[in-house]
């Protein structure tokens, strides 16, 4: 089993590396640290490319920008062909699209058909997993009827208290430009599986988290939460009154979804994955978890404005996948993540060239 994973010094990507390195005869992954230029030192991928490069047996790195055509078709000539490809790389931050849409869409949609057409030409027979996002949905799931509570937006009906499913509409809302770059590529990964028969899979993420994500404000929702409590750093909330919901799934859940559907593809199929009600919190909730691992007030400041775009509640439906793929579940609660995020921000900050990172 040959594996190429795009963007694997990220979240999930060094997560695959390691899942998969244990599994497959071999491992290629493709990270050129652009996050370290879309959010400085603080966004740097190097630590965790060079501990894989330590931690591993069979994998290799290549410093390869998705955005290069000619780069990643020779890849795919040279490397493989490939059983598995997921597609990880991605400009994730909403923020920093309106700031710098060129980047945002040529990283998001170009790389992503870059991909795709070199699994056409090089490796048609691999499954194909694409790291999407629920931004695709804009802010659509805000017209669902919500209730507030004393520490969280929820949804009113009955019929909505698994979440949002995939049936949820993508179109006729505001996504941000980066919730309109990863629409493109969305589509792009499902025509590639509808149109020519690869086989494709997308799937639309909530909140992806773990001790190894190199969080920033614009980017990692509960990562930076703790980062920012662990390091004693204010925390700035925006609208909502801090009770904006999200659901988190630890990488290695996601790494065991990908490996289940590398075994039984679905062609052309999307999937909402994410952490379901179970492992949701609002920030409000969030706080009120770590002040009580870490026995320290948290510091807060509170903006009266909602970043646009921004998600009310988002709780993953899992009832698609789960009927899919019934072995799958979720193997990391909330309370062991808080935990877990917690002590891997204490062990950063115990090595203050690593803090940042």
């Amino acid at each position: 089993m040959r594996v190429f994973i795009t963007g694997s010094s990220g979240l999930i990507g060094s997560e695959l590396v390691r899942h998969f390195d244990r599994r497959a005869t071999r491992v290629v992954g493709a990270d050129n640290n652009f996050r370290a230029d879309l959010f400085g030192p603080e966004g740097d991928t190097t630590r965790t490319r060079d501990l894989l490069l330590t931690s591993t047996r069979r994998y290799r790195h290549v410093p390869l920008d998705v955005r290069d055509r000619a780069a990643v078709a020779r890849l795919f000539r040279e490397e493989g062909p490939f059983d598995l490809v997921v597609h990880c790389a991605a400009q994730p931050s909403h923020d920093l699209a309106a700031r710098r849409p060129f980047d945002d869409f040529d990283v998001n949609a170009t790389g992503t058909l870059n991909v795709l057409e070199a699994v056409r030409q090089h490796s048609p027979d691999a499954v194909f997993v694409h790291m999407s996002t629920n931004k695709v949905y804009g802010d659509a799931p805000n017209e669902l009827p919500m209730i507030e509570l004393p520490t969280r937006w929820d949804y009113a009906r009955p019929e909505d208290h698994d979440g949002v499913r995939e049936d949820m509409r993508i179109d006729r809302s505001k996504h941000s430009l980066f919730g309109a770059s990863k629409v493109a590529a969305d589509v792009l990964v499902q025509e590639y599986g509808r149109y020519f028969g690869l086989k494709t899979v997308s799937l639309r993420c909530g909140c992806m988290t773990g001790p190894d994500h190199s969080a920033v404000e614009l980017h990692g929702f509960l990562a930076y939460l703790a980062k920012s409590h662990v390091l004693g750093r204010t925390y700035q909330i925006y609208g909502y009154k801090g009770k904006q919901v999200r659901d988190n799934l630890h990488s290695v859940d996601v790494a065991l979804a990908i490996e289940a559907i590398y075994e039984a593809p679905r062609p052309g199929e999307v999937y909402n994955l994410g952490g379901g009600r179970e492992n949701s919190c609002s920030i409000l909730e969030g706080l009120a978890r770590l002040e009580a691992i870490t026995g320290q007030p948290a510091r807060t400041n509170y903006v009266d404005v909602a970043r646009q775009g921004d998600h009310v509640c988002y709780i993953s439906d899992l009832g698609r996948f789960r009927a899919h793929y019934p072995q799958w579940r979720v193997t990391r609660s909330l309370d062991d993540i808080f935990v877990e995020l917690v002590q891997a921000w204490r062990d950063r900050a115990a090595l203050p060239s690593t803090v940042a990172a």
